[in-house]
């Protein structure tokens, strides 16, 4: 499997998308304004130590204080201990006792400001690779609970044999490290083994409130997580970024930088492979299949619904091989879709419904050699007695949607608004309402264009039996600026 990654960098935001057998598979998108201080390590300055709260403020260089409190004061656990452990043996010590004003600390970010409040820290260091966590002032070799537990022992190690004898530094494998080489493990470990030793040197130069880690940015973390065996070329369309990116890469992972290219072409880097035409389509309910039948994918707060229909797709000699053959090609569009809009959680899937037993295994063993291409963990179960297929993908950051769109103002999120009619009927109900209530001289209805206009078409002899009705005029005002559900009554 071909693998092309290309980068479109400006000032505002850097965009990523990866490219296997000429189609989109996955899009990255960072903005520059919107990126979190969260993994960033800095030598800080203890400005205000409050006993009371047993919490300290401290200056780390930021327009707000940031704040620690007693329980993120890291502690060293004792011999044979883990860090869970460690945290509830070991009695908590006063912060006043741990820390003093005008101390140089060094801490890393572990919440947002957010509002008026300033980031929190903890003073426990941990550098997160592509497929390990290194821990610099830990020596344990740990191994992710969501891994089955009859691999860790394994893997534990494996990881202890890779780690060295009496090398500084404890390391836990994360989900997505299980089935990594001993070669790709080892390239891992030397990566952040490096990076802590520049952090190490940054913070014994550098001057309190001053930054010694940025945790790593998209351009970066395509070298450290994206590129793989199967990457022929990662292009990105700015000079000055392909050079940082090479530095980068040079000093940490030379196999990946090897794979730069600068792309100088005329026509922007996204058009090789219409991506902004992907990713129009990527925000839209319905996705076409070749075939001519179509996908309808409803992303909701509990789950993501993919609901596979055959559409115009008459092609096959019966109408169980179109079926077969539509739910074949949705397979496929669908374990894409997942990962171009980045759809976690749990996702059920409604195929058409198959009377074959050797077709419906076939279309599963398609869904699940397709799934398998993913590098974000999933999940699936068979068919389940209603012809469902449900399975997880495991959530790694804000889905495609989530990041560049927001709620409708006019629907408020729901996809749908009332009919001009049925506002038509809301407003002569609020009238007679408003009309038990006050006595004005006239009611005004000021509402949408399209609303007036039925008042005074289809509508106009029920707005004239009110009026005669509770015995005041009613007048209409079209205002363009509304939406078709929003109306004024005003009292004149």
């Amino acid at each position: 499997m071909q693998q092309d990654i290309l980068i479109n960098w400006s000032p505002q935001e850097t965009r990523v998308a990866v490219i296997e057998h000429g189609a989109v598979q996955e899009l990255h998108v960072e903005r520059t304004l919107e990126r979190g201080l969260v993994g960033n390590i800095y030598l800080g300055k203890v400005s205000r130590v409050l006993p009371g709260m047993q919490s300290a403020f401290i200056d780390i260089g930021l327009e707000r204080a940031a704040f620690l409190h007693v329980a993120d004061v890291w502690h060293p656990p004792a011999e044979g201990e883990s860090l869970s452990q460690a945290r509830q043996s070991q009695p908590q010590i006063p912060i006043e006792k741990q820390v003093f004003e005008g101390q140089a600390l060094m801490v890393q970010v572990i919440k947002d400001p957010i509002g008026t409040k300033g980031a929190r820290l903890s003073t426990q260091i941990s550098i997160a690779g592509r497929l390990l966590v290194f821990l610099p002032q830990d020596e344990h070799i740990g191994v992710s609970q969501k891994i089955p537990q009859e691999q860790r022992e394994s893997l534990r190690r494996r990881l202890q044999a890779l780690a060295g004898e009496g090398a500084k530094g404890g390391l836990i494998l994360r989900t997505n490290g299980e089935d990594s080489s001993d070669a790709e493990l080892a390239e891992d470990i030397a990566y952040l083994r490096k990076t802590w030793a520049r952090i190490r040197q940054a913070s014994m130069q550098l001057p309190p409130r001053s930054l010694l880690h940025h945790d790593l940015n998209l351009l970066q973390r395509v070298l450290r997580d994206l590129v793989s065996e199967q990457t022929q070329a990662i292009r990105i369309d700015s000079r000055e970024q392909f050079e940082r990116l090479q530095t980068f890469g040079r000093e940490f992972m030379p196999a990946a930088a090897a794979k730069l290219q600068h792309y100088k072409g005329e026509r922007p880097i996204f058009d090789l492979f219409s991506v902004d035409e992907e990713i129009a389509r990527a925000l839209g309910r319905r996705v076409d299949l070749k075939s001519g039948g179509y996908l309808v994918v409803d992303q909701t707060e509990a789950l993501t619904t993919v609901d596979v229909n055959t559409g115009g797709f008459v092609g096959a000699r019966n109408f169980d091989d179109t079926i077969f053959k539509t739910n074949l090609e949705a397979a496929q569009a669908i374990a894409r879709q997942l990962r171009l809009r980045n759809l976690g959680g749990i996702v059920i899937v409604d195929f058409i419904d198959m009377a074959r037993e050797d077709h419906q295994q076939a279309v599963l063993a398609e869904f699940r050699k397709q799934l398998a291409r993913d590098r974000v963990k999933t999940s699936s179960g068979g068919f389940s007695p209603l012809g469902l297929v449900e399975m997880t993908r495991k959530r790694t950051r804000e889905s495609l949607a989530h990041m560049l769109c927001e709620p409708c103002p006019v629907c408020q999120g729901k996809g749908i608004v009332k009919t001009a009619r049925s506002v038509t009927y809301d407003i002569l109900r609020e009238i007679l309402r408003e009309a038990r209530q006050f006595n004005p001289r006239e009611f005004r209805v000021v509402a949408s264009p399209k609303v007036v206009e039925l008042f005074l078409d289809e509508e106009s002899q029920h707005l004239a039996e009110l009026s005669d009705f509770i015995g005041k005029p009613i007048s209409l005002q079209a205002e363009t600026a509304m939406a078709q559900e929003q109306y004024d009554i005003v009292l004149l």
